[in-house]
């Protein structure tokens, strides 16, 4: 429902605008409020602060609705405003703008140009709305919190939040496209910027699919988590599906020679922490997974060869039922005092 304050010294546009939209407050599409003045508008939205838009008259005692226009970006930039009044002169239209008027309507009032106004200005005013909130949960913040950034979202619970962390049980994969540090480095910037986004694109949507999430990209290679049930299968369905998808992908010609995308990745599942790993003093965080299982996964990963999938033998009894495995040698893992047996994903 939208929340609608009209602020007009006329009260007899009040009885006017309850009659006119009176099957939409019915059916509570709309709930209007009322204000004498800019004095009594503020005081309304400081009771009522959901409300949308502003509906506002220039002529009003105590204070007049160009001076409510300067008020109101002061107390919330989200009210977006609209100006109902006989004065339609371009002097005071120009002057309502420049305060941050949505739009301008003139008197006597025509009803059906005052509900597309309306409908229009909701509509700008909830998309700001979405904005914010998409900004507010953007991982970016995450990365780079400051207190300019915290006093911003307006959360102490966010903030107080911000160094939990947890003991989870997840899969990890890393995808590394092999050999694009070659072409890169023979390639124009922008022609390696375009190819390794479309690469990352198909990735990510095939990850995305079964509910797994991007942890990060770290150069030409993605990490990713996959968490609830059946983690594992769904990482490695995941896994076979971009395998199969970049390998559909034709080469492309670079500056002096042909590349073929193709893909190495490693996955481990099992214990994990959980939390915003960084620097406190550099006020730069990263909300990852660390611990063994992730370093396992990663060094699978750089064991890998071109098209092959690894995976630890803890993880093929769990998934040996429902993958077809090949059985590799002994490898020798960095960090492990001991050779470490894998298995490949064939399909």
């Amino acid at each position: 429902m939208a929340k609608i304050l009209v602020v007009d010294d006329e009260t007899d546009l009040e009885v006017l605008i309850k009659q006119k939209f009176r099957k939409e407050i019915r059916q509570k599409e709309y709930e209007f409020l009322f204000a004498i003045n800019g004095k009594d508008a503020l005081e309304k939205l400081l009771e009522d602060p959901e409300v949308d838009i502003v509906l506002s008259d220039i002529n009003m005692p105590e204070m007049d609705g160009l001076t409510l226009l300067s008020k109101l970006n002061e107390m919330s930039p989200l009210i977006q405003s609209v100006i109902v009044s006989a004065y339609g002169d371009m002097e005071n239209i120009r002057t309502a703008m420049n305060r941050g008027a949505f739009d301008f309507i003139t008197k006597p009032i025509n009803f059906k140009d005052l509900t597309l106004t309306m409908d229009k200005t909701l509509k700008h005013a909830r998309q700001l709305k979405e904005t914010l909130k998409a900004v507010r949960e953007n991982n970016i913040l995450k990365m780079y919190v400051d207190q300019n950034v915290l006093s911003f979202m307006g959360s102490e619970e966010y903030e107080s939040t911000m160094m939990d962390n947890e003991t989870i049980e997840a899969t990890v994969v890393f995808i590394d496209i092999c050999g694009f540090t070659r072409i890169s480095e023979s390639t124009k910037a922008d022609t390696v910027v375009k190819m390794i986004n479309s690469y990352f694109d198909v990735m990510v949507k095939e990850i995305m699919a079964v509910d797994g999430y991007i942890d990060k990209f770290i150069g030409d290679a993605i990490m990713a988590v996959f968490r609830g049930d059946y983690h594992l299968d769904r990482a490695i369905e995941s896994c076979l599906a971009v395998r199969n998808k970049i390998n559909s992908i034709q080469a492309i010609q670079g500056e002096n020679e042909e590349f073929k995308p193709q893909v190495s990745i490693g996955i481990n599942s099992g214990e994990m922490i959980s939390g915003n790993i960084g620097s406190e003093s550099l006020k730069r965080l990263d909300y990852t997974v660390i611990g063994d299982t992730v370093n396992t996964a990663a060094r699978l990963q750089d064991a890998a060869n071109e098209n092959q999938i690894l995976i630890t033998e803890p993880c093929f009894e769990q998934v040996k039922e429902s993958f077809q495995c090949k059985k590799l040698e002994r490898i020798q893992l960095k960090n492990k005092a001991e050779p470490v047996i894998v298995y490949e994903v064939l399909e």
